[in-house]
């Protein structure tokens, strides 16, 4: 069996994204920035309201690892992505449109059941927010997984979304145990502020007793250590993982490498829908230390390649977009 550089493992989500007022949030009741959970029939009444008072613009595929699992393996690495999706038609095209972007994948991750979907709500300040039906994939259990492709990976990618279900918690809890086994180096995203909010139990869950790379956004920081600053967010998170990364938006990333603290500044484009973004920020980054590149150097790729997300509709470039700018990247850097 080949081996792969990333395995990750999240949830399987079908995007529609739209674009919305803040007065239509307000009225939804929905908390800007964040990712609220809810079912089936709510969704769908969502679905109709938004079709019918707001700008419709596309449907991709989601999920925040595996986002960040398709900027990793456009950039050029290997990867198998972990999920569970139903046997019905959106979770046909969900595992296609991985393939396609040449993510490795297992039969297993298709079962009974209806693949989730996520409504994404963009506001005129490009930020994201998300109403979310699991569907299926609130179902994750290491049944869906296939684990051996772990046993030779060089990382293993968890995503903070799972926080919210026990299955996926024990799935992950069997992954960290086999990375750990096979000294796989193991990386975490907080994911988003409703989880630390109100999944922290979950969150902490999933990060045991450490792990090797932790990224998260200033506000997910300072929310998850209760502290005011991103610097006093690090100090604390330095004691959960061996290196941290503080995203920042347009002010760009804070990291501690192991040893040292440095920041590196953000790239100014018209922000158009911030969806993705950080998931794209974390593979890029993650490439560039599979290719030994250092942090200073991924942390700049990460945000070359997430403001490239921004500044667009949509979770994900085009396959092509990301190795043009790794391209671009090292030519600025020769």
């Amino acid at each position: 069996m080949a081996t792969v550089d990333l395995f990750a493992i999240g949830n399987a989500l079908i995007d529609q994204e739209f674009q919305v007022s803040d007065d239509f949030l307000t009225q939804q009741n929905l908390q800007k920035g964040t990712m609220q959970l809810t079912d089936g029939e709510t969704q769908a009444n969502l679905y109709n309201n938004l079709q019918q008072t707001q700008s419709y613009k596309g449907q991709a595929s989601g999920g925040s690892a595996a986002n960040t699992t398709v900027a990793f393996s456009a950039l050029g690495g290997s990867a198998f992505y972990a999920c569970r999706v139903g046997n019905d038609d959106l979770g046909e095209i969900y595992l296609n449109g991985l393939n396609d972007a040449g993510i490795r994948t297992t039969a297993k991750s298709v079962s009974e059941g209806v693949t989730g979907t996520c409504m994404v709500l963009v506001s005129p300040d490009s930020e994201r927010t998300m109403h979310t039906y699991l569907g299926i994939t609130a179902e994750l259990t290491d049944a869906q997984i296939d684990f051996e492709p772990l046993k030779t990976a060089k990382w293993l990618y968890i995503e903070g979304y799972l926080s919210t279900s026990d299955s996926a918690r024990q799935a992950v809890k069997q992954a960290r145990e086999i990375a750990k086994a096979h000294q796989t180096q193991i990386a975490l995203t907080l994911s988003d502020p409703a989880m630390v909010q109100y999944a922290r139990q979950g969150l902490d869950e999933l990060l045991d007793d450490g792990v090797d790379l932790l990224f998260c956004n200033q506000q997910e920081a300072m929310m998850y250590t209760g502290t005011e600053t991103a610097e006093a967010a690090l100090e604390q998170l330095k004691q959960k993982s061996k290196y941290v990364v503080i995203t920042m938006s347009a002010q760009g990333a804070m990291i501690f490498d192991g040893q040292h603290t440095f920041s590196v500044a953000g790239r100014q484009v018209h922000a158009i829908d911030a969806n993705g973004a950080g998931d794209a920020f974390a593979g890029a980054f993650l490439y560039a230390l599979n290719a030994n590149l250092g942090f200073k150097a991924a942390a700049e790729l990460a945000i070359l390649i997430s403001s490239e997300v921004v500044s667009q509709f949509g979770p994900r470039l085009e396959v092509e977009q990301y190795a043009t700018l790794l391209q671009s990247y090292n030519k600025e850097c020769a």
